[in-house]
């Protein structure tokens, strides 16, 4: 395996998805997003967070955590990047 592609291989990237303060659906957070935060509203507010999260990650290995309102981790989605060398 090439060094590029051990090293795309080893980055993870994290996500948060967490309900908003508001009620008014929930913030998808992360390092690896261009902006920081983005809001999700209702109804499909937390399949369509996970979904961005794993297209967005779609290189690297990612790890997609749920919060509820408690702060408890009420899911967590492991995603393999499909990185292909050719």
């Amino acid at each position: 395996m090439a060094a590029h592609a051990r090293k795309v291989r080893e980055i993870k990237h994290v996500y948060e998805i967490r309900p908003r303060k508001d009620k008014r659906g929930v913030n998808l957070t992360s390092d690896a997003l261009p902006f920081g935060r983005l809001w999700y509203g209702e109804p499909n507010a937390i399949s369509n967070a996970t979904d961005y999260a794993r297209s967005y990650s779609r290189l690297h290995n990612a790890v997609i955590r749920v919060y509820d309102d408690a702060r408890n981790v009420i899911e967590a989605h492991e995603h393999v990047g499909d990185f292909k060398e050719w």
